[in-house]
């Protein structure tokens, strides 16, 4: 029942928002009491944070003896976004790309950068959406989103792309690096939820964003 609680709250938070979305929303979708909702969290605010924390399957899901999930303190669930996002951005292969001498062909490291980070966003997939979708109603998640999260890896792309100087950027660095942050969230976050639902080979997304923004920052016919 747990996981399942958690995939109907996300998907409802995801669709309604942080504010319009009711206890009986999650209830009703489960096919449950309201109250039955009540007894695996205590309220709205633990059930954001159960979907924050396990609905990707990054964390393990609770024992039975540690329900219902306690509600958050202030300023609890934007600290559990930022301490995310500070382990995932610093195994970025990006992260260490920036910090270490090149190894070898830049379209290689290119093009491991760029699927890397697809593979992180598309591994919190659902937490990611999530916050999106709630930022901007919670402002102690804002804050850490939008600026840890966003600005932090413009900023860590920017510096990268700076540092390679065979790479040929169509326009200044920042532009170039939030575009391909942008095109890496469409694909591996925004998308899978798009109403029009159409079909879409995934397995080759990382392999064609990587194709495609690797040799659109290389002078033609290099692999420098």
């Amino acid at each position: 029942m747990f996981p399942r609680l958690v995939s109907v709250a996300a998907e409802t938070f995801i669709a309604q928002g942080f504010q319009r979305t009711q206890m009986q929303d999650v209830a009703d979708v489960l096919g449950v009491a309201k109250g039955t909702v009540y007894g695996y969290v205590e309220n709205k605010d633990a059930l954001l944070g159960a979907a924050l924390r396990f609905a990707d399957g990054v964390e393990s899901l609770p024992e039975v003896a540690d329900l219902p999930v306690r509600a958050p303190a202030a300023g609890e669930l934007a600290a559990l976004v930022a301490d995310r996002l500070r382990t995932e951005i610093g195994q970025l292969r990006l992260v260490e790309a920036v910090s270490k001498r090149r190894r070898g062909p830049l379209d290689v490291e290119l093009s491991e950068i760029i699927t890397n980070l697809y593979d992180t966003l598309s591994r919190h997939r659902v937490s990611i959406k999530l916050v999106d979708r709630c930022a901007s109603e919670l402002p102690e998640l804002a804050a850490v989103w939008f600026g840890h999260g966003r600005a932090g890896l413009v900023a860590v792309l920017t510096e990268y792309l700076q540092r390679r100087k065979a790479l040929r950027l169509p326009g200044p660095a920042p532009l170039v690096a939030r575009t391909i942050l942008e095109t890496c969230v469409l694909w591996a976050v925004h998308l899978h939820w798009d109403p029009a639902g159409q079909p879409v080979e995934t397995a080759a997304v990382p392999a064609t964003l990587a194709g495609l923004l690797t040799r659109g920052l290389l002078p033609e016919g290099t692999s420098t």
